[in-house]
This record gives C-alpha cells, structure tokens and sequence, in this order.
C-alpha cells in the first residue's frame, strides 16, 4: 500500500518547510504500518486554475492527479494563513473537483475507495477550521476520512516560532499523528479489500 502526500506550503523547494516537518511525522508513522509514502510540493508544479482533470497550455496538475489514483491514502498538508488553507490546497481542492463528474463502472467517484488524511500547521490559532474546509472538500470529491483523521500544530497566536524550529514535535502531536494514521491505513486496507458498492 502507498501513500501520496501533497505539501502545499508557499515554500518551493529546497526551501524549509514546516509542513514538510510534519510529514516527516507522518511518513514516520505511515512507514510503522508498511506503508510507503511519496511526496510533492505542489509550489513546484504548474498547477493552472480550474475543475478539470487537465487544463492544458503546460498544465501539471494531470502528473499529480495520475498519483493520487495510483495510492491508496492521500495526505493533504497545508500551512494556516489569514484563518484558512493555502492557496495551493484550495488549488488542490479545485481540481479534485473534476472527481465529482468522473465515475467508473460502479457509478462511483474513482476516488471513493481512497482515504485522505489532513496535516495542518501554522502560527495562529484555526487549525480546526482549516481541517473542517479541507475534510468537507475531501468528502465532497469522494475520499473516506477515518476518525481522527488529522494531526496538527499551532504556535502561540502572534508568535514566530515555526513547527521546523522546535527541537522535537509536542507528544500530544506525535500521539495524534499516529492514531491519525493507524485508523486511515486500517480503512484503507478494509476498502481495498472490500470496496464500495455498486450505484449504477
């Protein structure tokens, strides 16, 4: 089983990021269950606007969206800015959308049998709501969300220390992370196994 995970920090690559911080964490949990997991910057792509699967003219997104098909759980990470997801995780979200109208031969969504997981980080207090926007939409375009399913880390409101400068994550965060992915590689693994019914 695999794993994809979508950084969506401004950051481009090499750049420091403390949402990759957290996916060190959570790669580390993931690997605990066998499971192997991959990861992209979505700030190093040319991901244009829009809701379908490839809106042309050097679009990036139909690279990205072939290995969200390919795994089996996706972990969508996101800085905090102004109360809310990065623009790049809105990007994500919109072009998931596409998923809504592309269903296979049970009438399902082609996603529906995949699971998502939410990694959320930031210097001010909304984490709660950041992950309420991102499961709603996660649910919309048809991924399954095990309980618990997000881990997250929030500085002192008006501070500037980052989750990249602690010198180890809380354990309360390392607690949460690992039944975060210890309840979504078990659903994944019962999906895989028995998957969604017929609707068609």
């Amino acid at each position: 089983m695999d794993a994809i995970a979508l950084n969506c920090s401004l950051k481009p690559s090499p750049e420091p990021s403390s949402t990759d911080v957290m996916l060190d964490l959570v790669e580390r949990e993931l690997a605990r269950h066998g499971v192997a997991m991959a990861r992209e910057r979505v700030a190093d792509h040319d991901v244009r606007p829009g809701v379908t699967h490839d809106e042309g003219g050097g679009d990036e997104w139909p690279t990205l969206r072939r290995r969200v098909l390919d795994a089996r759980l996706l972990v969508l990470a996101t800085p905090i800015w102004l109360g809310h997801p990065s623009s790049h995780a809105q990007r994500v979200l919109e072009r998931l959308d596409a998923f809504i109208t592309d269903t296979d031969e049970r009438g399902q969504m082609r996603t529906v049998d995949r699971v998502a997981m939410v990694a959320v980080v930031g210097n001010e207090d909304g984490a709660h709501h950041v992950g309420a926007e991102l499961f709603q939409g996660l649910d919309d375009v048809g991924f399954s969300l095990a309980a618990g399913a997000m881990t997250y880390w929030v500085g002192e409101a008006m501070g500037s220390v980052d989750f990249k400068d602690l010198d180890a994550p809380p354990e309360k965060v390392v607690q949460t992370t690992a039944a975060m992915v210890a309840n979504s590689v078990h659903l994944a693994r019962l999906l895989e196994a028995d998957p969604y019914p017929s609707i068609a």
